[in-house]
């Protein structure tokens, strides 16, 4: 029992960090020991000799190595990583073929008086043909260390682009939600205003309504989310101060379908509807107005449909800033950002009222 509550509590291993910080160094001396120990295996099994391939591949790479870090150090970031795609082979294709000098050079002064002093051959110090031959000993390693150089250059690019475009996401998320805040400010300000033009009483629970909902703004909204009852009271609030205004001329319905405990949405996503359906189903052409609003939510799935009258003598610009406003723009692109692919919003519009269908998947 007390092995295996050990190993349920064992963290996990986050292999990213693991790879990307770790000490260069220890991830070089890894990488060359697995190469050289690979092909020492392969060639040792041919005579049986393990201990004489393993010399002779650390010998190799006394000169594989330099050409390694030339190309890694030098090539890849002064030439291949600023576009200069030419100029990076004709170097590369330079730096396999003098090493290749160097490896026979190795051969013919260091590895056979070693290994092969009594074979009655004496090489060439010049020979091209074992030159040219000698390459397979370089480019393999060169083409390797470039692929994985590549592969860490791009991954760091992808990273970083990512972070780019999710720190811009971020500020354009603020910017909105900065937006939307003025915006309804400025129309609760409005319906104080003109409470106390006409002296009311209701105007004290105006402005203790008022005092709630920027308390809400300015403290629940700075989070990603805020919980969905939250959310709901902040829309109730909204649909008493706006019966205080205007009396018995305007008609609201709200329903509430489903459970909403223990739910969370971005903050300010459903009250901009809201208060699009008041500011043009709540005109001086009408003499009565009604407001119907059904939220809905089963499982992981939140329906809002508003719907409100308007004057039939509204007119075609009206119509484009029911759709087009600051508060449908904002939400709109917030929903783009926070829901993408998770959403769909719709807005009908009839000569008797607008329809506005919001489906959001949690």
């Amino acid at each position: 029992m007390r092995f295996e509550r050990q190993f349920y509590y064992m963290p996990r291993v986050n292999f990213e960090k693991l790879i990307f910080d770790s000490p260069r160094v220890l991830w070089h001396i890894i990488f060359w020991v697995i190469y050289t120990s690979f092909f020492a295996l392969v060639y040792g099994s041919f005579e049986e000799d393990y201990s004489k391939q393993f010399q002779i591949v650390w010998i190799d790479a006394v000169v594989q190595i330099p050409a390694v870090y030339i190309v890694l150090y030098f090539l890849m970031p002064k030439l291949l990583f600023k576009g200069k795609f030419g100029q990076f082979f004709i170097s590369l294709l330079s730096i396999i073929l003098i090493f290749s000098v160097f490896i026979w050079f190795c051969y013919v002064w260091v590895q056979h008086p070693l290994f092969w002093a009594g074979d009655n051959y004496e090489p060439e110090l010049w020979n091209f043909g074992k030159i040219f031959k000698n390459t397979s000993k370089i480019y393999p390693v060169v083409a390797l260390a470039i692929v994985a150089k590549w592969f860490k250059f791009w991954y760091k690019q992808q990273k970083n682009n990512q972070e780019l475009a999710e720190e811009k996401l971020q500020a354009e998320l603020k910017f909105l939600k900065a937006q939307v805040h003025p915006h309804f400010l400025f129309n609760t300000l409005n319906n104080l205003y003109a409470l106390t033009l006409k002296q009311s009483k209701e105007a004290p629970e105006v402005v203790l309504k008022l005092s709630d909902l920027l308390s809400y703004m300015l403290y629940d909204c700075t989070a990603d989310t805020v919980a969905l009852d939250k959310e709901v009271r902040l829309v109730e609030d909204y649909i008493v101060l706006e019966k205080i205004r205007y009396g018995d001329r305007l008609n609201v319905n709200f329903n509430l379908f489903g459970e909403i405990n223990g739910r969370a949405i971005a903050p300010l996503m459903i009250l901009p509807f809201i208060e699009n359906a008041f500011k043009h189903g709540v005109s001086e052409e009408l003499d009565e107005s009604w407001i119907s609003i059904d939220l809905t939510l089963k499982t992981e799935n939140l329906t809002l449909k508003v719907e409100n009258s308007k004057s039939i003598q509204e007119v075609t610009e009206d119509r484009f800033d029911y759709k087009q406003g600051i508060g449908l723009t904002n939400v709109k692109r917030r929903l783009e950002i926070l829901y993408p692919e998770r959403y769909q919003l719709d807005i009908h519009e009839s000569s008797e009222s607008f329809l506005v269908v919001l489906k959001l998947n949690f």
